[in-house]
């Protein structure tokens, strides 16, 4: 396995490896096109007819184009920006199902995805939660049994957050493009990591953000709307064109857009998919995943400490993110000892996931802490986690005794 060795900033000084939450350092493209991008032409894209105006709007344009390849979409106009995944998905849930719909979702999602059907279920929608098996996984089957005649959409997510397991969209996908049910996917987390096409997922709406594997700056997201899906409107405000029209535009990107967008997101975003595409997904989540191997097979052989949902399963697919405790100890404590003793950030807690924790129990203690390994990440910092995590658990471990 030949890895990635990316070149650590200089101004990061500790071994980061919660880049579930946020990718991070981001890459000096980044940084350097937003810098230059927002000095130059940092203006009102599409507003007026000004040659900076008229630049700013072609780099949106060209972010757009860009994401559409990379999601595999047909009509870059369908491609919307937005402030990040919570943002997209809002827009798709509550613009395609109403109260009293029939929703079908998991176990696995996040509560950009739970928060919302949660107040679409006390508005008296009826929904079927589909739980996850023993390796993280949710069989295509248990949703598909639980699709009706007045079943209006699926909404799940792509991978997890918490465990990593990326389920199997298509199978559910394609039953759900036959029977006319739309399927709104999440893939916050998969994004950049591992392919994620439309036509062969069979997804109707595909939400994502830019802060994570997409290797832009927080702030930005977006989704792509499949040709003939039907969101409607439930914001309305300024597009800069059409101004004398009262409603609010129906065609996109306008229709999903709202106000001045964020020009300086979308040039950080520009230049994160550019690298991504360089790059390749295929190299990226092979990188990742080397790494995530060595850390499970470490934490795995240290006394005390638990992981979850860690085990290989042939013919599955995961991404490089990895939840454990330490036995006797609080999430929130071992994370702490990591930070403050080793230098190493992860996350801990319910990872705003609470029904994945309530499904392992670990709800009851807190949830969990999480490594999720980055493009930045090499050897030594696995080394340096594993090690971690060992002192921290032989220290407990004598702690009892």
């Amino acid at each position: 396995m030949t890895y990635l060795n990316l070149p650590i900033p200089p101004e990061v000084k500790m071994i980061y490896l919660d880049n579930g939450a946020t990718a991070f350092p981001k890459l000096q493209e980044v940084y350097v096109q937003m810098d230059t991008f927002y000095r130059r032409a940092g203006v009102n894209p599409g507003r007026s007819g000004f040659d900076l105006c008229q630049e700013a709007g072609a780099m949106m344009d060209e972010t757009r184009k860009l994401l559409c390849e990379f999601f595999g979409g047909k009509d870059p106009s369908h491609l919307v920006f937005g402030y990040n995944s919570t943002d997209t998905l809002n827009l798709a849930i509550w613009g395609l199902i109403n109260p009293g719909d029939h929703v079908v979702t998991t176990h696995l999602e996040h509560n950009a995805t739970l928060r919302p059907i949660w107040k679409l279920e006390s508005l008296g929608s009826p929904v079927d939660w589909v739980d996850f098996d023993q390796s993280g996984y949710v069989d295509p089957s248990e949703i598909i049994k639980r699709l009706r005649k007045d079943t209006k959409a699926v909404v799940m997510n792509h991978a997890s957050n918490v465990l990593g397991t990326v389920q199997d969209v298509a199978v559910v996908g394609r039953e759900c493009r036959e029977r006319g049910i739309t399927t709104i996917l999440d893939v916050s987390q998969s994004a950049g990591m591992v392919p994620v096409k439309m036509d062969e997922l069979f997804v109707d709406v595909v939400c994502f953000t830019g802060h994570k594997s997409l290797m832009g700056p927080m702030g930005i997201g977006g989704m792509y709307v499949r040709d003939g899906v039907e969101i409607r409107h439930t914001r309305a405000g300024s597009t800069g064109v059409k101004s004398i029209q009262r409603n609010h535009l129906d065609e996109y990107p306008y229709r999903m857009e709202y106000g001045t967008p964020n020009l300086l997101g979308v040039a950080g975003l520009n230049a994160g998919i550019k690298w991504v595409d360089k790059l390749g997904v295929k190299a990226i989540h092979e990188h990742e995943m080397a790494l995530w191997k060595t850390l499970r097979d470490g934490l795995a052989n240290i006394e005390g400490v638990v992981t979850y949902c860690a085990k290989d399963v042939p013919g599955k697919e995961r991404i490089s993110v990895l939840t454990f405790n330490v036995e006797g100890l609080e999430a929130a404590d071992t994370g702490t000892m990591l930070d403050v003793d080793h230098n190493i950030a992860c996350r801990s807690g319910l990872h705003c996931a609470p029904m994945v924790h309530e499904h392992l129990g670990t709800d009851k203690i807190n949830g969990a802490a999480r490594f999720s390994i980055g493009t930045f990440n090499n050897e030594e910092h696995i080394q340096a986690a594993i090690s971690a995590v060992a002192e921290i658990a032989e220290m407990q471990l004598k702690r009892k005794k």
